[in-house]
């Protein structure tokens, strides 16, 4: 454990320093300028789109140096190193799913980069390494991504993530005698495979290949079916959108086989829903939800019945019963109605609907049977966040993972029926969790509207304000922010730090309207939230602006990357982490990266431009500001948000900067946005990034 404490601060920093003032490695500008709607705006750093030119890759490895110097002359750099490689190792399991007389999970002994996939006979059986991709690379950086098995049980599809990649490569393992088969699926993502009835294929979501052999992400996927035994170059396009560029259709299969359902994505707050009667040879593609009105997911089904769960005519969201024979919505019938609180998942399962609210951005659970009969509340182990259901609609049996600030994630075994909970597998952590406090707050923002606060701290603390106070936030894409452990924010605790998480608007706390409220020509608001958020723990005692960062990661990068340009007085460090930063041409990296349109608009139309211009982190800095010391963090094989973005926003700010307060880049180079990442590299990134906050910070650890 970490014991903390203040160090002299002079202008925000402590008085030592691992480095004299920085000379920023040279950044060619070029005169770009592009026009939009008769306005110039200049883009001297275009060149660093190209992300594997010889000029870009220097300045990547030039910087890559320099911040290594910077974060390894930290003396309290290894100490926070060695706590959080020992809070990071801790044995952890994931919600298994059921097939035939089996059960296939993701665990981890604690000591492992990467976990592995078991299968047990029964679900007490003794567990039986299926996959270890820990053996499938010397630097631990493939992982399994994806793993569906066959209704049967006797085959795995299981995808694997290479250094991070969002691509994925699908084989199937026979689990008797623990053998791939030939099969071999290329230039997939975003979209698990999906089983037809007798496990004689599956259906998925495909990407057109270039020249060189890549997927390319560019363009539109579409749905094919994929027969065992068979290349995939035989395999069968299924259904294709070329009337609608962007939108992208993702396969299910429904729990008895029958119908082929074609998630219709475009954008978070709507979506279309089709489907295809399998048993019937030759089935047209049905479009049962085609208006665009609303978020459609079919959750189970019964014969000739779907259970959906939609925010049509309901924003909070409910859950309707719809016979295919009539679709109509004056035929739907109201299963679960809408609430007080937003519903943030729900499932079919056991013939019970289980749906998990947000209330005031933590979980609550409730039952109701088919008919809408309600079942009551399960008994939560506290406040805190319930995701990842694991069930089918035909067995009284399911599983979802529990977290809080201080409570690792759990699994749960929940029978609907009867609203049974027992304790199924519960992680252990070397964190004294009796000796931290967390209290939730409320707070206006610029506008009045009341945001939630979460504020984690040692127990005892004084609100004198002298604290370091990192304060988090994402605000975007309907996701909520909600109470979960993060070793590495026991690690920010322990050497004294505090952690407010604000619930900004762009999440899905109070539904689609607070949604809605933080996108595209409304997203100064989830800004505004953010700096509230500031303005609040500042004058409650909390922290002052030298004792004071942010840290958001992809759109909670973009977040930071905004609230640096335009409240640079309020802060002392930032850490901005694969963010989003030129919102004026993010739309061009790719097809994905096109569909985030719904929540950020497009600079292709003016109102939205005239939006996006007024924030976009990359466009809004100012040559001389005094801005925070900021460290800049990215992975070159990122293909979500591509690292250009931080490469151009890096490279601006360094040239703005107009004090000494320091503005690094650091660049993975054998990482993507998030997933896949071994727990080594979890550990180094995030041992720089609070060595830098202790540097900046004036805070002082002692083992």
């Amino acid at each position: 454990v970490l014991v903390a404490g203040c160090a002299a601060v002079e202008g925000g920093r402590a008085a030592r320093s691992p480095a004299t003032a920085l000379a920023y490695p040279p950044a060619r500008r070029s005169d770009h300028v592009d026009t939009y709607f008769g306005e110039q705006v200049a883009d001297p750093y275009r060149w660093m789109e190209d992300t594997t030119s010889a000029e870009t890759r220097a300045w990547v490895a030039a910087e890559n140096e320099q911040s290594r110097r910077f974060l390894d002359a930290i003396p309290e750099r290894e100490a926070i190193k060695r706590r959080l490689d020992e809070l990071w190792h801790y044995a952890h399991y994931q919600p298994p799913k059921h097939a035939g007389r089996r059960y296939f999970f993701l665990s981890n002994n604690g000591k492992q980069d990467q976990s592995v996939l078991y299968v047990s006979e029964g679900l007490h059986g003794r567990p039986r390494a299926l996959i270890d991709p820990n053996q499938m690379t010397a630097d631990r950086t493939t992982a399994v991504a994806e793993f569906v098995p066959s209704p049967d049980g006797r085959l795995l599809a299981y995808s694997v993530s290479e250094s991070g990649s969002d691509w994925r490569i699908w084989r199937v393992r026979q689990v008797d005698g623990n053998r791939d088969l030939p099969d071999l699926v290329r230039h997939t993502k975003f979209a698990p495979a999906a089983w037809d009835r007798d496990g004689s294929g599956f259906y998925y979501l495909n990407y057109p290949t270039l020249a060189d052999g890549s997927g390319d992400d560019r363009a539109q996927g579409s749905v094919y079916y994929h027969r065992l035994g068979s290349p995939q170059a035989d395999d069968r396009q299924v259904y294709a959108l070329p009337d609608h560029p962007t939108r992208i259709p993702f396969p299910a299969v429904t729990d008895d086989g029958r119908y082929l359902l074609l998630f219709i994505a475009d954008a978070v707050v709507e979506n279309g829903l089709y489907y295809i009667d399998l048993e019937t040879p030759g089935a047209p593609v049905v479009k049962l939800f085609d208006r665009w009105d609303g978020v459609y997911n079919v959750i189970g089904s019964r014969e000739r019945t779907f259970f959906v769960w939609t925010t049509a005519g309901a924003p909070l969201g409910r859950v309707v019963a719809v016979d295919l024979d009539h679709p109509d919505p004056a035929h739907w019938r109201v299963v679960v109605p809408e609430g007080k609180e937003a519903i943030d998942h729900a499932a079919f399962i056991g013939g019970m609907v289980v749906a998990s609210y947000l209330q005031d951005a933590h979980s609550v659970v409730r039952l109701f049977g088919a008919d809408g009969t309600p079942g009551g509340e399960v008994r939560l182990p506290g406040v805190g966040t319930v995701e990842n259901f694991e069930g089918r609609g035909d067995r009284n049996e399911a599983f979802f993972q529990y977290s809080d600030f201080f409570t690792p994630e759990s699994v749960y075994r929940l029978e609907p029926a009867g609203n049974r909970l027992e304790l199924f597998r519960k992680p252990a952590t070397s964190l004294d969790a009796s000796r931290y406090v967390t209290e939730q707050v409320f707070y206006a923002s610029k506008d009045g509207t009341r945001v939630p606060m979460f504020i984690t701290h040692r127990r005892g603390m004084r609100r004198d304000g002298t604290n370091a106070v990192l304060l988090y936030g994402y605000g975007g894409f309907d996701l909520a922010e909600s109470p979960r452990y993060r070793p590495q924010m026991a690690a920010w605790l322990e050497i004294g730090g505090v952690y407010a998480l604000a619930n900004l608007r762009g999440g899905s706390e109070y539904g689609e309207a607070w949604h809605l409220a933080g996108t595209r020509t409304h997203k100064q608001n989830v800004f505004d939230d953010f700096i509230a958020a500031a303005a609040w723990l500042i004058a409650n005692g909390y922290t002052n602006p030298r004792r004071l960062a942010i840290h958001g990661r992809s759109n909670g990068g973009l977040l930071v990357g905004a609230v640096l340009d335009q409240r640079p007085d309020l802060f002392a460090a930032a850490l901005p982490k694969v963010g989003v930063l030129d919102m004026l041409r993010y739309q061009t990296a790719s097809s994905n990266a096109r569909q985030w349109a719904g929540d950020y608009g497009l600079s292709e139309n003016e109102e939205e431009y005239r939006a996006l211009r007024a924030y976009s982190p990359y466009h809004n800095l100012h040559d001389g500001t005094c801005y925070p010391a900021t460290l800049i963090t990215s992975a070159d094989k990122d293909d979500r948000v591509v690292p250009w973005h931080s490469y151009k926003f890096g490279a601006a700010l360094q040239h703005a900067q107009g004090c000494s307060r320091p503005v690094l880049v650091s660049i993975e180079t054998r990482a993507g946005h998030r997933d896949g990442r071994p727990v080594w590299m979890w550990v180094e990134d995030y041992a720089d990034q609070w060595a830098f906050l202790v540097h900046e910070l004036g805070m002082k650890i002692e083992p």
